[in-house]
């Protein structure tokens, strides 16, 4: 796996819309997760100053982040930052490929499940509530897998019941299809 560093750092940056985040309740029991994030796009260097902002008001400063290169195409080494610098890591095979994990000197580890940016509001919506139950025994990946088979279930689900209402495989005479059995295909 090969990551591409960028080495260069913006004194001024755009300001970004609001970030799209789903945090654990505070006090709540130990989980895997921490909460979701649901950037607009895949570069770091844009989206990680808003969601820095609001979390180091939350958990208080945030210096060291680290993501698995796989959903990322240029991982910046340094982010400003409200004031200070936010280092950037990568982990290719430690670390699990839909998860940000953010430290804090002063308050420890925090980690997110990372929505990809191209995922549909309501299933960002499911995933972002999943991630922030108190004290959630499911890893980001397998969140994001428990969610493709729930989209690929409502799909086939959806092209049944086209098929249904266009005379599939119960037809309006309501006579079901013959089965054949292995017995009777061969001849016994």
């Amino acid at each position: 796996m090969t990551a591409t560093i960028d080495r260069t750092t913006f004194s001024e940056r755009e300001t970004s819309p609001s970030v799209r985040l789903s945090l654990t309740p505070t006090g709540s029991g130990p989980g895997l997760l921490d909460g979701a994030w649901w950037p607009r796009s895949r570069d770091l260097s844009r989206e990680l100053p808003a969601l820095i902002e609001v979390l180091d008001a939350c958990w208080g400063r945030i210096t060291r982040v680290t993501v698995n290169p796989t959903h990322w195409p240029v991982i910046p080494r340094k982010v400003p930052v409200a004031g200070h610098t936010v280092h950037v890591g990568w982990f290719a095979d430690e670390q699990d490929p839909h998860k940000m994990i953010l430290l804090s000197y002063s308050a420890g580890r925090w980690d997110l499940l990372v929505i990809p940016p191209e995922t549909g509001a309501a299933a960002a919506a499911r995933l972002m509530a999943a991630a922030a139950t108190a004290g959630g025994l499911r890893t980001a990946s397998a969140l994001m897998a428990g969610e493709d088979i729930s989209r690929d279930a409502m799909e086939a689900s959806s092209q049944e019941a086209e098929w249904e209402t266009e005379g599939g495989h119960a037809s309006a005479a309501g006579k079901p299809n013959p089965t054949v059995t292995l017995s009777s295909a061969r001849g016994m």
